[in-house]
């Protein structure tokens, strides 16, 4: 059976794999299917791993369903509810509607986490090599390479969410969608997830509905037909009805373009209420002209609506002025209305000759006019130019000092010093001088002929003192294409290494199989690396450049021997 923690969405008996009957559960994360008489899944599929969906074309006696997954593999389900091909066409519908929802959202995270690793192997030249080096040449799997870097790849996309801009709405979104015909008199329109998601924003009075109705009331295919059918989505709107869904948010768009109309904006730069077209007036242009007056009210209503669609647009923007009751109401909503909100794309027929835009609702505003900062601000704004201003001198940077004294009087001694008279120092040069100059030299007692010619072969070029000096210039002499070579073999053999140490101690079973694993590993990476590149330095270089990587191996090796006897002698 499903986890307890693991929510069922959708259960549908009489489902069919292989001619054996079953039921079909759409979980959480996971479609699964059960055989009739048993209790637990013999098909179990997690969305992430779907990669499409097909079902049966209508001329095919079967109703059918088939999963295939980014491996090839595919599954095929047959829907035979005993009540007929009705029942079994609903069946397979409401499937097919509820994934067309939860795919796209699993499969969005993994393209977000494919484009995250994409995007860190092109900036870091040295992690691609090393991925290069250990993932493409087969000594790890990517699930090992990118495990050690999760910590890392989680701190920087965390990093870029933080300075990732809100993408604002498009005024055109709804004028986007273009309508299709579906050959039945009809229309099909195709609605992705950031239009449903631009919808809901514009207009939270829609979004309310739409948690108000769906799925409990009505299905997310119907409630989008009657959105597009009724007259909430029409220009021209004489007369609305009480029984047309969407009467409450149209009524609401009334009121809200009164109150815009009411409202005004205290902007100290812009005053919308002095624009007019007033030159072919009396006085050319000298005097306002109040006889031209609109006198057809459906231009009128198309130019308020489009001014309050404008409005609607730039508040979805402005996360600040969003009304609260909209998210209180929205948050009590259930899980699966949530999963049926974000869906992706749905195909809604709406038959139907839609010929307009669309409106919305939205919760009161409060008072437009700016308050006194922001008005003082944008008057600074306007009189205030960076390119005027003077620089000021920058000060470095300042000292936190504990205790002042220490750092104006310096360290103190320790211990009292001694202090010399100018008499006692004239003295103790003249003694010095005296005795330079009655010292008599005896070089054959310091130090015999032989031993002398014996350290100056030894300090001449190519003696036994001097062999450190061909290491000191080993920079000079080794080409940059081996030294980035051997840079590349210290990186990767570092992360094998690093998978190998982080196994200790093993306390778990998986532990156990992971050092085994690396032991493995770093024997093919030095088989395969590191015995090709020594075989070739060596008959150019005395010196052996890969000592160092040796010793690392071998302290591995005694470490895992050390352990593996450790737990021969337990058992």
């Amino acid at each position: 059976m499903s986890r307890s923690s693991e929510e069922v969405y959708l259960i549908i008996n009489h489902v069919k794999h292989k001619k054996t009957e079953g039921t079909l559960y759409l979980m959480g994360e996971r479609i699964a299917w059960m055989p009739d008489g048993k209790d637990s899944f013999s098909i179990s599929h997690l969305y992430a791993d779907i990669r499409v969906q097909k079902i049966s074309p209508e001329s095919k006696e079967k109703i059918q369903l088939q999963l295939v997954m980014h491996d090839g593999s595919a599954n095929t389900f047959q829907f035979s509810n005993p009540m007929g091909r009705a029942s079994q066409l609903k069946d397979r519908e409401s499937a097919k509607e509820l994934l067309q929802q939860l795919l796209p959202k699993f499969r969005r995270k993994i393209n977000n986490e494919l484009e995250e690793k994409n995007r860190m192997l092109q900036e870091d030249p040295e992690l691609f090599q090393l991925y290069k080096d250990l993932v493409v040449s087969g000594v790890i799997s990517a699930d090992e390479f990118w495990a050690s870097k999760q910590g890392q790849n989680q701190q920087v996309s965390n990093t870029s969410a933080k300075v990732n801009q809100d993408v604002g709405v498009s005024p055109a979104f709804l004028a986007d969608i273009k309508p299709q015909a579906d050959g039945c008199n009809g229309l099909r329109y195709n609605l992705t997830a950031d239009i449903v998601e631009s919808i809901f924003r514009t207009y939270p009075a829609v979004k309310m509905k739409h948690a108000e109705n769906v799925p409990d009331k009505i299905s997310e295919n119907d409630f989008w037909t009657r959105f597009f059918q009724s007259h909430y989505f029409h220009r021209d709107r004489i007369n609305i009805s009480n029984k047309d869904l969407f009467s409450e948010c149209a009524k609401k768009d009334e009121e809200d373009i009164q109150q815009e109309i009411q409202e005004k904006i205290n902007d100290p730069l812009l005053d919308l209420t002095q624009m007019a077209d007033s030159t072919l007036g009396e006085g050319y242009g000298s005097t306002r002209d109040d006889t031209q007056i609109a006198t057809n009210p459906s231009n009128l209503s198309l130019i308020r609506r489009f001014n309050h669609h404008s409005t609607m647009v730039l508040k979805a923007c402005d996360k600040k002025t969003q009304p609260s009751s909209s998210s209180s109401s929205l948050s009590s909503s259930k899980s699966s209305q949530g999963a049926a909100t974000n869906g992706s794309s749905s195909s809604i027929a709406a038959h139907l000759m839609i010929n307009g835009d669309s409106n919305g609702a939205s919760e009161k505003e409060g008072d437009l006019s700016l308050p006194p900062s922001s008005k003082k601000a944008k008057l600074k704004e306007k009189i205030h130019l960076d390119d005027l201003e003077e620089e000021g001198d920058s000060s470095g940077p300042a000292l936190n000092l504990a205790k002042m004294e220490r750092y104006l009087h310096g360290p103190t001694p320790i211990t009292t010093s001694q202090y010399h008279t100018s008499e006692d120092m004239i003295q103790a040069s003249f003694n010095t001088q005296m005795q330079v100059k009655h010292w008599i030299p005896n070089l054959t007692q310091v130090m015999t002929s032989s031993s002398a010619v014996s350290i100056l072969g030894e300090i001449s070029p190519g003696g036994a003192l001097m062999q450190g000096t061909s290491q000191q210039q080993l920079d000079q002499m080794v080409p940059a294409e081996i030294q980035q070579e051997l840079r590349s073999l210290y990186l990767a053999l570092c992360e094998l290494l690093r998978h190998f140490w982080s196994c200790f101690p093993t306390t778990t079973k998986a532990l156990e199989e992971k050092v085994v694993r690396m032991k493995a590993n770093l024997e093919r990476f030095q088989s395969a690396k590191l015995n090709a590149v020594k075989a070739k330095l060596t008959s150019s270089y005395t010196v052996n450049l890969i000592g160092h990587m040796e010793e690392m191996l071998n302290a591995a090796y005694a470490k895992f021997g050390a352990w593996q006897n450790k737990r021969l002698g337990k058992k």
